[in-house]
């Protein structure tokens, strides 16, 4: 059975601290866990089964019973989910830390857009970010439902019995995380695993977000979640359009201008130097892209305030904003440096044939 995710992925629930910035977006702070002794940790439920992959990265099958007397992380990932990305360091970190301790890391790999169930583009993602963990690839989202999950990040801790005795959805609480794992590791009968936590540092497209000034929220450029369009006219479904951008925008509206497709999950551009814009206020602005057939490369350019970018290029344009689309995946495009302040995005594809599908910040 074809099922379909409808949960917006930045909303989050749990106990985090809530910023300020990060309360109005709906997303679990990265408060710090203040545990000085063991907590109380309730059993939650068991861990499912795992049959339901479609296929294995990294590792032969594994199930629940194979896992028994084993610690193990179950994470829900999307390779494209910039809240997946970020909790990506410590998930390394942990896998490599307490390997040898009886800890088993897994990522399930539960998709959102068609691309992502392309296992190429998941074995690049898992070999670009440098995971050796093993990974579930969950194209039908039975593991997802076997666990009643709803969120990209959600983290689930299990102990050697097979019951899971916490979760996590979201970024952030990684200390409390740790401290977890390394309390369950113990009720395992594991020695010599101190309290040290992983000294953990994300760079690039990993480095934490700048909470305190991220005002812009994911933002979808399919027509199916689509909000703040603002292209005169509106939104033409599934049919050739060619768009014009409004004089101005307002702070998180955005435009097409071009002849573009608007698809339920993603617009296509069917003819060269069709352009995005887009008025944010964050530190990072990532778009979600790839090229609409295999081995296309499509040729594109990004400014700000009308301008190059300069030194607030992100890791896939240069200083003059100038980038390729090679792959169907998150492209890091703007890292400014302080101030913050509310900026104009524009990006021009200089040739047909891209896919553009979600707006993230950080």
């Amino acid at each position: 059975m074809q099922v379909e995710i409808t949960t917006d992925r930045r909303r989050f629930l749990g106990n985090a601290v809530m910023m300020i910035a990060a309360a109005q977006l709906g997303i679990a702070g990265c408060a710090k866990a203040q545990s000085t002794g063991a907590a109380r940790l309730p059993v939650e439920g068991d861990l499912t089964s795992l049959g339901g992959a479609t296929t294995w990265l990294n590792s032969q099958p594994l199930t629940a019973r194979s896992l028994r007397g084993s610690v193990v992380l179950v994470n829900f990932w999307t390779f494209s989910c910039i809240n997946s990305i970020r909790v990506l360091p410590y998930l390394r970190a942990w896998a490599a830390k307490y390997k040898s301790h009886g800890l088993v890391v897994i990522g399930v790999q539960a998709p959102e857009f068609e691309f992502e169930k392309n296992v190429d583009n998941v074995r690049w993602a898992v070999k670009d970010r440098m995971i050796e963990y093993p990974i579930a690839i969950d194209n039908d989202l039975a593991i997802w439902q076997a666990f009643d999950n709803s969120y990209w990040p959600a983290l689930y801790f299990v102990d050697a019995h097979g019951h899971i005795r916490h979760h996590q959805f979201g970024e952030g609480e990684y200390e409390q995380s740790e401290v977890v794992i390394q309390q369950l590791l113990a009720e395992a009968g594991i020695q010599g695993i101190g309290h040290e936590l992983a000294k953990v540092g994300g760079a690039g497209i990993e480095a934490a977000p700048d909470w305190a000034d991220l005002k812009s929220p994911e933002s979808y450029v399919g027509y199916d979640r689509a909000e703040n369009f603002a292209s005169p006219g509106g939104e033409a479904w599934d049919k050739r359009h060619v768009y014009a951008g409004p004089s101005t925008l307002k702070l998180n509206q955005w435009a097409l201008a071009g002849e573009w497709t608007e698809k339920k999950q993603f617009a296509l551009l069917n003819a060269p130097n069709g352009q995005i814009t887009y008025r944010f206020h964050a530190r990072d602005l990532h778009l979600i892209m790839g090229p609409s057939a295999p081995g296309a490369t499509v040729r594109f350019r990004v400014s700000i305030d009308g301008q190059p970018p300069g030194v607030a290029h992100g890791v896939d344009v240069d200083g003059q904003g100038n980038g390729t689309v090679i792959e169907q995946r998150l492209h890091q495009l703007i890292r400014q440096p302080q101030p913050i302040v509310d900026r104009q995005f524009q990006i021009e594809f200089l040739d047909p044939g891209v896919e553009a599908f979600d707006f993230t910040f950080g």
